[in-house]
């Protein structure tokens, strides 16, 4: 493609803004380091994961501002003993991006498989604005099994 086409027609893969947030996100979670995955977020970032009412969302609104994020780690992600994403496709549309696929989470000697669309999307600044994961409680439920 030429190098003058527009940028919706020559994605940068690579160097995506929203590619690289969804990417600093998992290595944080991945790492175990909290602090790294809060600082990803702009100040007024969301987490819907999964999107709609469950366990760790009674009404569905989602975690929002660096508090609500803390509390959503704290209760989710800090419970796991380890956080595997496994993504099939990659799809990029203006400032987000969509992986398909799914994230294999360790949790009590046992793992579950929460297979769906995840979701990543950039502020102006390239910080981390939105998450948001579309995965089915009771058929990642179904998929617990021990280690």
């Amino acid at each position: 493609m030429a190098d003058n086409a527009p940028a919706y027609l020559n994605i940068d893969r690579e160097n995506h803004p929203a590619v690289l947030a969804g990417r600093r996100s998992r290595e944080a979670v991945e790492a175990r380091d909290k602090q790294a995955w809060l600082e990803n977020f702009s100040a007024t970032g969301s987490v819907e994961d999964p999107v709609g009412p469950s366990m760790f969302d009674e009404e569905g609104k989602g975690h929002r501002g660096l508090d609500e994020l803390s509390a959503f780690w704290d209760k989710t992600i800090a419970t796991t003993e380890k956080i595997e994403f496994v993504f099939d496709r990659e799809v990029i549309c203006g400032n987000e991006v969509a992986y398909i696929g799914k994230i294999v989470s360790y949790i009590g000697g046992h793992l579950t498989d929460a297979e769906g669309v995840f979701t990543y999307k950039a502020d102006e600044n390239g910080d981390l604005q939105a998450l948001r994961a579309f995965w089915e409680v009771g058929a990642t439920m179904k998929s617990l099994r021990p280690q």
